[in-house]
């Protein structure tokens, strides 16, 4: 049994997923990582997840993006809105389709069932320290999704939101895309600022374009091309 210190300590886990068999290994798994890790919940349903949320108050949501036929994308947003939790998704999909909307609701992560326990571990350590998590081979497959020819400018439907960010806040995206998975004090040195100015940065951002967190900020910067010379040009053609 883990003591107080121990559970103040714990990255607090909550599970779901609804396929029973699965649920059952996840939740060995995270019991065998005590007290580094606690279970405080599980879920195989939407249901089940709203009911036991506001009580299990965890740091990390392993969740399933197929609970009974239904899409977890359809209630991500509301996940967040009513836990602080980072979300981490677990499927067995392969569509960079399905995983940029993922990405692009807030997710902070994403693994595939296909990968090892070691795997699973690692992805909650990094995604409760602040870090994203995507593996090289879902990279890719995004990258080459995103890499596809864009609508004309004045088309995007984002093009407004894109032309109010500052230089500053555009260096910064930049700066995120180049290290997609580094810490926010490593970003800020290279910055040449503060971690608090840093996060002050990084909150106005999201405001200005929507966006729930660091991976889908640079999923968008990548599909958008965001940089300080085709912003501006963008933004010229469209006056």
């Amino acid at each position: 049994m883990l003591n107080t210190v121990e559970l103040e300590l714990a990255i607090r886990v909550f599970l779901v997923d609804d396929h029973k068999s699965l649920l059952w290994g996840l939740e060995r798994l995270i019991e065998g990582e005590q007290p580094g890790m606690q279970l405080v919940g599980k879920a195989s349903s939407r249901k089940e997840l709203f009911e036991l949320l506001p009580h299990a108050r965890p740091d990390i949501i392993l969740l399933d993006l197929d609970l009974n036929g239904e899409s977890s994308l359809d209630f991500l947003d509301e996940i967040l809105r009513q836990s602080q939790a980072q979300v981490l998704v677990l499927t067995a999909l392969q569509d960079p389709a399905v995983h940029q909307r993922a990405i692009l609701a807030g997710a902070s992560g994403l693994v595939l069932k296909s990968e090892s326990a070691d795997v699973i571990l690692r992805a909650i350590r990094r995604v409760h320290a602040g870090e994203v998590w995507l593996d090289r081979g879902t990279t890719s497959r995004l990258l080459k999704t995103m890499s596809a020819p864009m609508a004309p400018p004045c088309e995007d439907s984002n093009l407004s939101r894109i032309s109010r960010l500052t230089p500053k806040e555009l260096e910064i995206i930049q700066t995120m895309a180049l290290i997609p998975g580094g810490r926010n004090k490593a970003i800020a040195s290279s910055l040449f600022m503060s971690e608090h100015t840093l996060r002050n940065h990084l909150t106005e951002i999201y405001n200005k374009l929507g966006l729930e967190n660091r991976l889908a900020l640079v999923m968008f910067s990548i599909e958008h091309k965001l940089c300080v010379h085709c912003v501006t040009d963008n933004v010229k053609k469209c006056q």
